[in-house]
């Protein structure tokens, strides 16, 4: 059963890695919103868990199937409808039990899905030791108000925990202007990116031998920050947006797995992003909606069998 699960995580992990440097190379579009490339992470993640997919002529894998690649039917619900599992390994000749092609392949799958599963417990146990260590270093800060404290403990604003998620201040932030940061913090708290960022570590962790998926997560971090200022921008107006650069020139960056942090990502990157920040029209906004949309049938639909 352990092996069965292997070989189609093995497959998912191969899948992801196609559909995400496909969004790495969209995401290179200068006018793409990031509060909408964000989006586009989904597909990798959602490649990296779910091992089927509905079948479509113009799915992107549909053009890999000439090359390499096998499409498996689980179901066909219709004539013209079938869900798959795309196979790039196609070191099987029959599914649902697996059957190997030779024994050796038996062999390697078995001795590579126990590793796989005692290093993906290993790394859980990890993130999960990381995530409470970080919510005890800060359980000592001082209220100011609300939902916002004040620590030593820190050298960036953050917010912290998923279920009553806290904004953490530096203690030298006393006595600042805090609005903007406030600002910034409670947009992650509404998008609720501290859970977005367990889940991703959580699915990562799943396809640790896979280092793409480790640079996914890290663009997918990158691209919520950028995301969360432009949300942030909409609120303030483009006119506000040389103050909000320099509030964040200002802070400090900080490394932080669990918190999504005033300070995180590249500070020149996002200074830049904000900068040229404009808000859009509904024209655009409904092409790029329709963008999207495209990308992700191409990308999340499997070749038809």
């Amino acid at each position: 059963m352990l092996q069965e699960v292997f070989y189609w995580i093995f497959n998912m992990s191969i899948t992801s890695a196609v559909t995400g440097l496909a969004v790495m190379l969209i995401r290179l579009i200068k006018k793409l919103p990031k509060r909408i490339a964000v989006f586009l992470w989904l597909i990798p993640f959602f490649r990296m868990t779910v091992p089927f997919g509905l079948n479509s002529p113009y799915s992107l894998m549909s053009l890999l199937s000439k090359i390499t690649t096998k499409t498996i039917t689980v179901y066909r619900p219709a004539e013209d409808v079938s869900f798959s599992m795309t196979n790039f390994v196609m070191a099987a000749n029959s599914y649902f039990p697996i059957t190997y092609r030779v024994n050796i392949l038996e062999k390697v799958f078995d001795i590579a899905s126990v590793i796989w599963m005692i290093v993906y417990l290993a790394i859980l146990l990890m993130l999960t030791v990381m995530y409470f260590t970080t919510l005890y270093e800060i359980k000592d800060a001082t209220r100011l108000r609300d939902n916002i404290y004040l620590s030593d403990k820190i050298i960036s604003p953050a917010v912290y925990g998923i279920i009553k998620p806290k904004i953490i201040l530096p203690l030298s932030y006393k006595d600042k202007d805090i609005e903007l940061v406030v600002l910034h913090e409670k947009t992650h708290i509404r998008c609720a990116d501290n859970l977005w960022r367990v889940i991703g570590f959580i699915i990562v962790a799943a396809h640790w031998f896979n280092p793409l998926c480790w640079i996914f997560l890290k663009l997918f971090l990158a691209d919520m920050e950028l995301s969360c200022d432009e949300r942030v921008l909409l609120k303030l107006g483009s006119e506000r947006a040389r103050e909000y650069a320099l509030a964040l020139l200002e802070s400090k960056q900080s490394a932080t797995v669990f918190a999504s942090a005033f300070g995180g990502a590249r500070i020149r990157t996002r200074i830049e992003n904000i900068l040229s920040f404009n808000k859009m029209t509904w024209f655009s906004l409904t092409v790029f909606i329709a963008l999207l949309l495209a990308i992700f049938y191409v990308l999340l639909t499997n070749a038809a069998g």
